[in-house]
């Protein structure tokens, strides 16, 4: 089926999980999932690019991720930063601009950097949008909102009656691009885990029981298709 049959979202936010699981089953360490699942994010990149979804956004490590071994934590960030030096140079071919959403200033001051020089460097492009969610966790992102907000109403800026859905978005770190219209999650787990819950209210799920390693192009065209079935009433009625 090529894109022309199909209703594109344009905006697929994926949880990407199963790495552990992944290497667990082949008797590998779990690095190697982690590094397994490195690759499907250049396979779906591309399938975004092929079939015309201009925002993808990638959930790569949650605030409770911290959590993990420190030995999983530095390798989850080693990871990242080989990924962002061996593809930012796709991400310019594509003509794909990266962004981040979450805590960035807790990230390794080396991966800090990285992802400065990356998201300088393709700060221009307009094919796309692939962002990362990096020591992200939607809770806290409410929370620093609200804040945002009272810390405005405190100084005068702001009354409270101007608080309405609009402003309330513009301080999410996810302010200016659109809300995810189709949300992906791998190995079968069927929860948001903490991730976009303000953005995904009215957001189209679709669940596979591949670990992300295995997720490829032919799951991300099985996805599209599933969308393009999907009537999206936002509440009203599907005659209107």
């Amino acid at each position: 089926m090529s894109a022309e049959n199909l209703r594109i979202p344009r905006h697929v936010a994926i949880i990407m999980d199963g790495n552990g699981r992944w290497a667990r089953e082949r008797g590998l360490p779990r690095s190697e999932g982690h590094r397994a699942g490195a690759e499907s994010v250049r396979r779906v990149v591309e399938a975004c690019n092929e079939f015309g979804v201009h925002y993808l956004t990638l959930y790569a490590f949650s605030t409770e991720n911290w959590q993990r071994p420190k030995s999983e934590v530095q390798t989850l960030m080693r990871l990242l930063r080989q990924f962002l030096e061996d593809r930012s140079s796709d991400l310019q071919r594509h003509c794909i601009r990266l962004d981040v959403i979450g805590e960035m200033n807790r990230l390794p001051a080396a991966v800090q950097r990285r992802l400065r020089k990356v998201m300088d460097e393709t700060s221009a492009n307009t094919n796309g949008v692939l962002t990362l969610a990096l020591s992200y966790g939607s809770r806290a992102e409410l929370v620093r909102a609200a804040r945002a907000l009272a810390a405005k109403v405190s100084a005068g800026d702001l009354k409270v009656g101007d608080i309405d859905e609009r402003r309330f978005a513009a301080e999410l770190y996810t302010a200016g691009l659109p809300d995810p219209d189709l949300v992906i999650r791998t190995a079968g787990e069927q929860r948001l885990s903490n991730f976009l819950l303000w953005q995904a209210s009215y957001a189209e799920f679709w669940v596979t029981s591949a670990c992300w390693p295995d997720f490829g192009r032919e799951h991300f065209l099985d996805a599209l298709r599933d969308f393009s079935r999907r009537q999206r009433r936002f509440g009203g009625v599907a005659d209107a």
